[in-house]
């Protein structure tokens, strides 16, 4: 077993939720104290300590929130100093078009960087990763779209509260509405070690 899998093993089974998602409670209980410039700079806090804790227990840091930090401490940081909240709010547009454009991008490449992120917990054959990956960024660009339209249109409050149960419980649909066409792209295990698709690859 390498290094790297030993490490594997040894990370807390709640080290990635809790750096993942932790922020954005602190976001949230620190808005209803508080203020949105508030939650702003906790949140940038809250980031930054998490990926510090993931490094010291696992010894590598989270690829997402390691890709969505710094979009946040810039945004952020423009939010404090111009004193603008806008940049905090545009900041879920930026961070789900740039996932959008990326993962459109890489299908029409014949890439699929979903298989990198979700690889080790998914096995799926080309077709169902490619499927997958543009399903995703369909779904990002209608998220970013859905960050505009809230922001612009409705109160702060409304907007937090959709920004942290809102996009998440539409995240939660989406995944489970693409459980049929996961499982017809499913690898299976045979006895001999090979994989074989579990189903006939068509996707209906």
């Amino acid at each position: 077993m390498t290094t790297e899998q030993e490490t594997d093993r040894r990370s807390p089974p709640w080290l990635t939720p809790v750096c993942e998602y932790g922020p954005l409670v602190v976001f949230f209980i620190t808005y209803l104290l508080a203020d949105l410039y508030t939650a702003t700079a906790a949140v940038m806090v809250a980031t930054v300590v998490a990926l510090i804790v993931s490094y010291i227990l696992s010894r590598k840091l989270p690829k997402l929130p390691l890709v969505t930090a710094p979009i946040l401490l810039v945004l952020g940081g423009l939010t404090l100093y111009l004193e603008d909240d806008t940049f905090i709010k545009i900041r879920p547009t930026l961070v789900n078009a740039l996932f959008s454009l990326t993962l459109l991008a890489s299908a029409a490449l014949g890439r699929q960087p979903l298989k990198f992120v979700v690889g080790q917990a998914l096995r799926l054959d080309e077709a169902g990763w490619r499927k997958l990956t543009i399903r995703f960024g369909l779904f990002f660009g209608f998220l970013a779209c859905m960050n505009e339209v809230v922001w612009r249109t409705q109160t702060d409050d409304f907007w937090v509260t959709y920004k942290v149960f809102g996009a998440m419980g539409l995240t939660f649909l989406f995944m489970l509405s693409q459980a049929p066409m996961i499982n017809r792209h499913l690898l299976a295990v045979e006895e001999d070690g090979a994989k074989a698709p579990n189903a006939d690859g068509q996707d209906r």
